[in-house]
């Protein structure tokens, strides 16, 4: 494994996990409500699906690129009606709930939930192709150096996540239930419209 991609790579990866978007509402709202743990399991699966369309793109695996990109369009809908739907359940839930939007499987379920919503962007594969081809990369070509930029990815994408969590959820007991009630509003209606205008770009 090549250590200089595998730091790359890792800053690429909390580059991409950085920014304020539906993911990390989230994140930050699972933390506040039900802990750090279910904050970051909601990060890792964003994480996984992030590395998964880097390991799309090194590797070459055309057929699942070429698949993935053909269908972005029902991604898309799919994920902007599902982002939609848990901003309403957020937007409703009161501060007395927890896990409102997250499978009954609990751990499992915040983080199965951010990986299907990651990969309802399947144009992230062009995004590293972009990145493979500035380090020099070719897709499908040096495996060790396809690995070690995708591994990096997912430490620096689960290294931010990892501090997002536990930063949010020591604020947890701190908070008084109509402040929380607050936040599931505007978290919730947040995440809603990032549905929206998903659906509406197309």
């Amino acid at each position: 494994m090549r250590t200089d991609i595998l730091l790359q790579g890792a800053v690429i990866g909390l580059s991409i996990a950085a920014p304020v978007g539906p993911i990390a509402l989230l994140c930050i709202r699972r933390s506040l409500a039900d802990g750090s743990l279910f904050g970051l399991a909601s990060g890792l699966g964003a994480a996984t699906a992030d590395a998964f369309y880097g390991a799309v793109a090194g590797f070459g695996l055309t057929f699942l690129s070429e698949a993935l990109l053909g269908n972005k369009t029902w991604l898309r809908i799919l994920g902007g009606l599902y982002l939609c739907y848990l901003g309403t359940r957020i937007f409703l839930a009161k501060a007395k709930e927890r896990a409102v939007d997250v499978a009954p499987t609990g751990l499992i379920g915040a983080y199965a939930s951010t990986i299907l919503l990651t990969l309802t962007n399947p144009v992230t594969i062009l995004a590293f192709l972009a990145v493979f081809a500035s380090l020099g990369i070719t897709p499908g070509g040096d495996p060790g150096s396809a690995g070690s930029l995708v591994a990096g990815v997912f430490l620096g994408s689960a290294t931010w996540w990892l501090v997002l969590a536990l930063g949010v959820g020591t604020l947890r007991t701190r908070i008084p239930p109509a402040v929380l009630i607050w936040v599931n509003r505007l978290a919730g209606a947040v995440i809603a419209g990032f549905g929206v205008f998903a659906i509406y770009t197309l």
